[in-house]
């Protein structure tokens, strides 16, 4: 790897403050915290199975709802992986996992692509993780698509308990992340698109 692909986002708003530092080809190291204890642990879980570095310090109105400051944590992925990639040369650029939990299985595709497009196709029979609404997993989705351009699948195939059903889905965001962001040496640094441009 001759460049690093690193990048460092600031996000101060009158609802969040967030900086996150991010490395793409990493070791797997989430460190800081989010200011949501359980986005803290999916963070971790993204981190390590994607081979993602994250350095995040992450604070907002959470007396109000975590809404805001989970949304901005997306954008703020999202911005930190746009500037990480650049003009996305010699990427796979896409990427897909199947990712069992016990009883859970999603599906995860994505494509950077600079089309934002999220499809979220995940239903919870209990939404609450202790006090954590995990249907806002939808809008950090839509926050991170949005901000780095990409298209984003996500289907629960099935499963029932929704500590898995939020944890198969980071698992398998991260995995098809690192597909889709690795690097494949047969197109020496070309740009992955017909169009020769993204």
């Amino acid at each position: 790897m001759d460049a690093q692909r690193i990048a460092k986002i600031e996000r101060n708003t009158r609802e969040t403050q967030i900086s996150l530092e991010l490395s793409v080809d990493g070791q797997g190291v989430f460190e800081g915290s989010s200011g949501v204890p359980f986005m803290d642990h999916l963070f971790t879980l993204f981190c390590r199975h994607g081979a993602f570095d994250i350095k995040l310090e992450a604070t907002g109105d959470i007396e109000v709802d975590y809404h805001h400051l989970v949304e901005d944590l997306g954008i703020v992925l999202g911005e930190a992986y746009k500037e990480a990639l650049g003009e996305k040369r010699g990427i796979n650029r896409y990427g897909m996992m199947y990712l069992p939990m016990d009883e859970t299985l999603v599906r995860c595709v994505v494509d950077i692509s600079n089309r934002a497009y999220l499809v979220y196709e995940v239903r919870y029979q209990t939404r609450f993780i202790r006090d954590f609404n995990a249907m806002l997993l939808r809008e950090f989705f839509q926050g991170f698509v949005n901000a780095l351009g990409a298209n984003l699948h996500i289907k629960l195939e099935y499963g029932e308990e929704p500590h898995h059903v939020a944890e198969a889905q980071f698992k398998g965001f991260a995995r098809a992340m690192d597909q889709a962001t690795a690097i494949d040496p047969r197109f020496q640094g070309e740009i992955p698109s017909t169009k020769g441009k993204l």
